[in-house]
């Protein structure tokens, strides 16, 4: 028997394929009746990184660019759901709730997914077939390492340029 799927952890890198993933996320939920939870996380300065800027990357600069992940997110929720869900503006009561955190993206999506019980994850990726080398990073140890469903959705054939 196939678990219940009540709880939908949605992805997001605020890539143009986004947009195209929040839909099959949507679809989703309309189909199970699942709440979704919105993720983004704004990468950590890696401490290479760090060393080398010295003082010039601070709390302050990280802290600026959740805020503005967090207005960005908003802004393009709200655009979303008026611009392609206009006959179906129920599904917009889906998205129960907007997170963006810091940390590197493919450990804080699989710390969400464990530590609150999602019982699917939803993202992107970059397109061109499922190989490691288009698949993208992050999804790909997403993929390798979650504990549950992963649904990866890549970028329509139109939209990647590919054949």
């Amino acid at each position: 028997m196939i678990p219940a799927v009540k709880k939908i952890l949605y992805a997001t890198d605020l890539s143009r394929n986004s947009a195209h993933a929040l839909r099959y996320a949507l679809y989703l939920s309309k189909q199970n009746r699942a709440d979704i939870h919105l993720l983004h996380v704004v990468e950590e300065v890696p401490p290479h990184a760090l060393a080398f800027f010295g003082g010039y990357v601070d709390d302050v600069y990280i802290e600026e660019n959740v805020s503005s992940a967090k207005n960005e997110i908003k802004r393009r929720l709200e655009k979303f759901f008026d611009t392609e869900l206009e006959d179906e503006s129920e599904l917009a009561d889906r998205v129960t709730s907007v997170e963006v955190s810091k940390g590197y993206p493919a450990d804080e999506i699989l710390k969400r997914a464990e530590s609150t019980g999602f019982d699917m994850i939803v993202m992107g990726t970059h397109g061109r077939g499922l190989s490691r080398a288009f698949l993208g990073s992050v999804a790909e140890k997403v993929l390798r390492k979650s504990a549950v469903p992963v649904c990866i959705i890549p970028l329509p054939k139109d939209e990647t340029g590919a054949t």
